[in-house]
């Protein structure tokens, strides 16, 4: 341990060079910025009538020319080439929840004049659609293993882009993965139906109530990215974080997160470096990286992006977490991205802002700050405050009937120890909308006067009536105070113009549950629209159909609003006599799949066929089934191979300690009160019971997998779903209580002879 430790604490901070021109200036961002990016929409060389054509066709599905596919495909080969690229690959998302990627090289073969001769070409048909083996794939049973066939299809509104390695680069190609029957076996393909479906009904939604020039609705997102930095001197030493991403045990420091001294903290030279170079590389790829800081615990960072639309931020983000690992590496970093890789302090989550805009360069989930509500028991006159809460009304009412389902979209085994942890939001999907929302919507359903709640610390106004924060100190400027408070144990917060959602584990690809969201907002938007025809039919205003429908969702969805505590027993209890549902762990979550009744809606919609939900479903089962399976299979390995050794070498020292005591004070009776004779027996005492319960348990554990046999009665996916229930229900408890032991060892054991890197030195010595 100890040239581990002296490696870890002495590193260097590496540098980088970051480019210059040629009078040696370093260049600014916008001048090196999205420089390895081939977006045909901004591409030279490609006529605008055909981009038009391409923007088009990737809106409206329209059949994409041949020769529109060579004009792009010989683009951006040239592109590529001259940037020094040697292969190129389709790059996609399958259910592991990581990107794949095949690299082929671009050199062709011409017959001319008689010989045949190298050529570095892309052809069209390599740029649309590419054939990976698709059996060693997760398929959830959708297919048989010998049915090796998939298809990848190239994603035109995704950019392509360039990845480097240390010996050359490769060009990557966004694109789709299905099987031979159209079967979705990505995250990508739903989450694209689902923009294209909203997109539809939201444009629709929009007609109607008065918006006839809107003839396009973006889906908007943003996903923060929280990570773990450790040496990876100590990473290499823990089995645990090699093979599972987390430590399975490990005894707490006495001083961790509870100073709040790390949060926003300064960072250190080393981790500062790296997020240097890490934010160079996004940039590079055209991610655009904007905030970065200390998290909550020690050793815990986050980076944020701007907002993009939806899949291309999906992409980005799995760039992000790829990224992130790669430049840690050559910090002589590990990067964790796993939920919960220390115990009892913070996890780590991805929050995913979510909003809409439309083609006008709007965003429908902004409020116009000038309208007054607080004097009025109708809508404002204001036709964009009109849209603004007609849709945060339609978007409360989509989680209020699908929170099963979107509680089912951040399901995993890493999520089960954030979730409901007061550390992250609960598994009681609930909305945020702060006092003043809540009392519009109020006001409107009931039929009142609302009287906004100000719990602001100042409640003077300006001309404008906006509230401003005053401090009370003349060097400090006045502000204007928001609408909202923010809430961070809400799951689903909104934060002024784009609603949060907050409960998304940090290793999960944020396409899934896009999809989903995406999915509950379209069933709740569709019926909204034939609400307000109806309405219209009879003769209704638009401003008295819209209050209508807002008065309806609000007074059928209001028991989902919560703008209180949400880690609070209180809330709990509130929240079980408002009937809301509490998925505590994923095997409770995923089952929701199986339900058709709660998923009929995604089917209904066409955001996922029957047997893709069943594919998932068998998918994210055998996951959870297996991830516990390899850290069962790692804890009992680890207490075998290094816990009991580690104590059984230290009750030696001790034994030989007594015996050298025993020789000492041979035959002189006062030995046996000795101080140090009575303090070493009772030590090796506690060391003896608590290493014999270790071993019983682990025995135990190890006993207990074994039993877990499939049943001839049923498959194999159905004895996951079998399986999950009592590994939640009987081995997962008794694994924490396995390493509740491991760490009572670790407290008791001279550091010596502890052979593992404590969470001293992971978190407190990198």
């Amino acid at each position: 341990m100890k040239s581990y430790r002296d490696n870890a604490t002495s590193r260097l901070i590496r540098k980088i060079h970051f480019p210059k021109n040629e009078n040696g200036r370093t260049l600014k961002i916008s001048e090196y910025y999205a420089e390895n990016v081939f977006d045909f929409k901004k591409a030279l060389g490609i006529p605008e009538s055909v981009k038009k054509e391409m923007q088009e066709i990737s809106l409206t599905g329209k059949l994409l020319l041949k020769e529109h596919a060579e004009m792009i495909a010989h683009a951006v080969s040239e592109w590529a080439l001259n940037k020094g690229a040697t292969h190129f690959c389709h790059w996609f998302q399958p259910l592991t929840g990581n990107s794949a990627e095949k690299h082929d090289s671009f050199l062709n073969f011409i017959y001319k004049n008689g010989e045949i001769l190298p050529l570095d070409k892309l052809t069209a048909s390599q740029l649309l659609c590419g054939g990976p083996d698709a059996s060693s794939f997760p398929s959830g049973g959708a297919r048989s293993t010998f049915e090796a066939r998939g298809y990848t299809v190239w994603d035109m509104s995704s950019p392509m882009f360039i990845t480097e390695g240390i010996n050359g680069k490769v060009l990557c190609i966004p694109t789709a993965f299905a099987a031979p029957n159209g079967a979705a076996l990505d995250i990508k393909t739903p989450l694209l139906r689902s923009i294209s479906k909203i997109s539809d009904e939201a444009t629709r939604f929009l007609n109607l109530i008065g918006f006839p020039e809107v003839k396009h609705v973006t889906v908007n997102s943003g996903a923060e990215q929280e990570y773990f930095l450790v040496d990876k001197a100590y990473y290499n030493l823990r089995p645990d974080l090699v093979m599972c991403g987390r430590t399975l045990f490990g005894s707490l420091t006495a001083k961790n997160q509870q100073l709040e001294d790390h949060y926003f903290g300064n960072v250190n030279d080393r981790v500062l470096a790296f997020m240097q170079e890490l934010d160079y590389e996004l940039y590079r790829l055209g991610i655009p990286s904007k905030t970065r800081h200390n998290e909550v615990a020690p050793g815990q960072f986050e980076m944020a992006p701007f907002y993009s639309e939806a899949n291309l931020s999906s992409d980005q983000n799995q760039l992000v977490m790829v990224i992130i690992k790669k430049i840690a590496e050559r910090h002589d970093f590990k990067a964790l991205l796993h939920e919960k890789p220390f115990s009892k302090i913070n996890g780590s989550g991805k929050h995913v802002n979510w909003s809409l805009s439309d083609d006008q360069g709007n965003n429908l989930l902004e409020l116009n700050t000038d309208a007054n509500y607080s004097n009025s028991n109708s809508i404002s006159e204001d036709k964009s405050s009109k849209r603004f809460l007609a849709l945060i009304a339609i978007i409360v009412e989509a989680v209020n009937r699908h929170a099963e389902v979107l509680r089912m979209s951040v399901a995993s085994a890493g999520n089960d120890h954030r979730l409901g942890a007061n550390e992250a939001p609960p598994s009681i999907i609930s909305v945020f909308l702060g006092d003043t929302l809540s009392d519009i919507f109020k006001s409107i359903a009931n039929g009142t006067t609302s009287h906004s709640k100000n719990g602001n610390v100042n409640n003077n106004h300006n001309g404008n009536g906006n509230r401003i924060l005053n401090l009370g100190a003349k060097q400090l400027t006045q502000l204007l105070i928001d609408n909202t408070d923010r809430n961070r144990t809400s799951p689903f917060a909104f934060t002024g113009n784009r609603f949060e959602f907050r409960a998304v584990g940090s290793s999960a690809p944020i396409g899934f549950p896009l999809s989903i969201l995406n999915a509950a907002v379209i069933d709740v938007l569709v019926d909204s629209n034939c609400f307000i025809e109806n309405h219209l039919t009879k003769g209704f205003s638009v401003d008295d159909a819209i209050e209508a429908l807002i008065s309806r969702w609000f007074k059928n969805s209001e028991k989902v609003v919560f703008n209180g505590d949400g880690y609070s027993d209180e809330w709990k209890l509130e929240a079980a006599r408002r009937g809301l549902p509490n998925l505590i762990n994923s095997t409770e979550a995923i089952e929701v799949l199986s339900n058709e009744c709660k998923t009929n809606f995604l089917i209904k919609h066409g955001i996922y066929r029957a047997d893709e939900l069943n594919t998932r479903y068998n998918v994210l089962m055998e996951r959870y089934h297996m991830q516990l399976k390899i850290e069962f299979a790692t804890l009992i390995s680890m207490v075998n191979q290094h816990v009991l050794p580690s104590v059984i070498n230290y009750k030696l020292k001790l034994s030989k300690f007594i015996t050298s005591l025993d020789k000492i004070y041979d035959g002189d009776k006062s030995y046996q009160t000795d101080c140090d004779n009575l303090y070493v027996k009772s030590m090796l005492q506690k060391l003896n019971n608590k290493s014999q319960s270790l071993f019983s348990k682990t025995n135990k554990l190890n006993n207990l997998i074994k039993e877990l046999s499939l049943s001839n009665n049923h498959s194999a996916h159905t004895n996951n779903a079998i399986n999950n229930k009592e590994i939640t229900s009987t081995l997962l408890p008794l694994s924490q209580e396995i390493s509740l032991l491991c760490n009572d060892l670790e407290e008791l054991v001279a550091a010596e002879h502890w052979y593992l890197p404590k969470y001293y030195d992971m978190l407190f010595l990198s």
